[in-house]
């Protein structure tokens, strides 16, 4: 019943800065911008998800929350919305595999610059459930704008995220058997550890394991994002004018695949870029 990843959440600070910051990083111009409920939220949509960027505003119930989470973890990646095309559907088997979720909510917003409204249903499933990670399940009336691009060799679309496990066993369980992701791949390396390649519409969740570390059993984190560009080598040139802290291009783990680091202006959020291999999304 999920049919993609809808979108990703990164709490900020300010959200002017990372605003901007995610600007020159996929040169792109953000699609959606609204205010409301203890929170400022600016929307950058790519071909096959959106990335929310969140701020505190104001000194209500969420307001605090965010500011407690940024106290307590940073600026970084927050949360993940998957998509689904009955939201009734989805709830109900949420509520048969045990995880909890919230009753569904109707919400609505207008965008800041055009006035245009989208409205969604939603719900959220249990952080204890969901092993300390927070899982929104969305269903949209109708499709977001998508965000303007404003300058050549930009980012096209998001590749994976990352999930940090410790015990891969039951994240495994969660990701698969629970909310029916496929499976991929699966595979083992004395260098990386663990690695599991969730397929989710047309991006990856994976979920990795790394032996020896000493970490709560119960809990995981969101760990990164990788985003897809066309052409790595104009999307370097392009962020380091910018000023923007990149690395070396490198050979990715994929055959065929070139992928960098982003070392700034990413709100805390861990970033790779890859350029997929030729005939590959």
């Amino acid at each position: 019943m999920i049919t993609g990843l809808d979108h990703v959440v990164v709490l900020t600070g300010d959200i002017a800065a990372a605003s901007a910051a995610y600007q020159t990083l996929f040169a792109r111009a953000p699609a959606w911008q609204y205010g409301g409920d203890g929170a400022e939220r600016v929307l950058f949509t790519l071909d096959n998800t959106t990335l929310e960027l969140m701020a505190p505003s104001g000194d209500d119930a969420t307001a605090e929350r965010i500011h407690a989470v940024i106290a307590a973890q940073g600026e970084g990646l927050a949360s993940l919305c998957f998509r689904t095309t009955d939201i009734a559907k989805m709830h109900r088997r949420l509520d048969r595999l045990a995880l909890k979720p919230e009753a569904i909510a109707e919400v609505e917003s207008r965008d800041a610059v055009s006035g245009a409204t989208l409205s969604w249903k939603r719900t959220r499933a249990a952080m204890d459930a969901t092993r300390g990670i927070r899982l929104f399940f969305l269903e949209r009336d109708k499709e977001r704008p998508l965000s303007v691009r404003t300058t050549t060799a930009s980012i096209t679309a998001l590749d994976h995220v990352v999930v940090s496990t410790p015990d891969p066993e039951r994240a495994t369980a969660l990701y698969g058997a629970r909310l029916g992701l496929d499976m991929a791949l699966d595979r083992s390396h004395p260098d990386w550890g663990r690695l599991m390649f969730f397929r989710c519409g047309e991006l990856i969740v994976e979920v990795m394991h790394r032996p020896g570390k000493q970490e709560d059993v119960s809990r995981d984190r969101l760990r990164g994002l990788c985003w897809r560009v066309s052409d790595i080598d104009a999307t370097q040139a392009r962020l380091a004018q910018a000023g923007v802290d990149v690395s070396e291009i490198r050979t990715g783990r994929k055959p065929g695949t070139r992928v960098m680091t982003v070392r700034s202006g990413t709100c805390g959020v861990p970033t790779l870029l890859v350029q997929p291999s030729a005939g590959k999304p």
